[in-house]
């Protein structure tokens, strides 16, 4: 009788062994899992085109949402991946910008797109989306379009940006302020009216701007505002992020640019 208690208790261990290790195991990854984090650049669109060229970009920064834009807006929105199709499980949240000339069609055309759960396949860096209308190839992002240095090239600010907003301009257009950090940390470039002089350190991700000495010609009144912006963001000590051909700048006390690669 002992030894029978004694198999039977060593036999319930082993069930209970069991039983944490069945209910402690990995969760599938999802089918989506190598698409997260990164972001894609159409190289080709075969059939429907996007209007004004495109290109499209989609991002997918969390397991269940993606963005994307063609040229003009930015839709954000939720998504389920299974069955080798991206369907849209709610309405597209976008940004409210007014697209100029041949983009005016762009968003219309990335809502149907994705209205019609396109079918979508991962081969490394190349990620293809088809629809009945169109096939888009795309590239990783990182691949098509590498990071720009910080140093040694010229950046153009289409953006100012304080700690409430982010303001893109007509002046800031017409305008295009203008910068370069050269190899000896020399600083050059324009406020949209004025040209500037001056000297920056680099270390890593840390930019620590000197005295920027400017030239005295009057500027009209909402390019003076861009002038304002554009010196008060380049003043002390900055955080540089560069994704792409892009780059932010926000200095310590909440002013920064938004500029991109010339």
């Amino acid at each position: 009788m002992r030894l029978l208690r004694s198999i039977g208790l060593a036999a319930l261990a082993v069930a209970a062994l069991a039983g944490c290790s069945d209910s402690s195991a990995a969760a599938p990854e999802p089918p989506q899992a190598d698409l997260v984090g990164r972001t894609f650049v159409s190289t080709e669109v075969e059939g429907t085109p996007i209007p004004g060229g495109g290109p499209l970009t989609v991002s997918f920064e969390e397991p269940d949402r993606l963005s994307a834009a063609a040229g003009c807006n930015r839709a954000v929105g939720t998504a389920d991946f299974s069955d080798d199709r991206i369907t849209v499980t709610g309405p597209l949240a976008t940004t409210m910008m007014a697209c100029p000339g041949g983009r005016a069609g762009a968003d219309a055309w990335v809502a149907e797109f994705f209205a019609a759960s396109p079918n979508w396949s991962l081969d490394g860096d190349t990620l293809q989306l088809s629809t009945d209308d169109a096939t888009v190839t795309l590239l990783d992002k990182k691949v098509a379009q590498p990071d720009r240095p910080l140093v040694g090239t010229a950046w153009v600010v289409d953006a100012t940006i304080s700690r409430s907003a982010v303001t893109s301009s007509l002046a800031i257009e017409d305008s295009m302020p203008t910068l370069l950090i050269a190899d000896d940390g020399t600083v050059t470039g324009s406020t949209g009216c004025n040209n500037f002089t001056g000297t920056a350190e680099v270390a890593g991700d840390t930019v620590t701007f000197g005295p920027l000495a400017t030239t005295r010609m009057m500027c009209e009144p909402d390019v003076a505002e861009v002038e304002t912006a554009v010196l008060t963001a380049l003043d002390g000590t900055t955080t540089a992020t560069i994704e792409s051909d892009r780059l932010r700048l926000m200095n310590v006390n909440g002013h920064g640019l938004g500029l991109h690669a010339r």
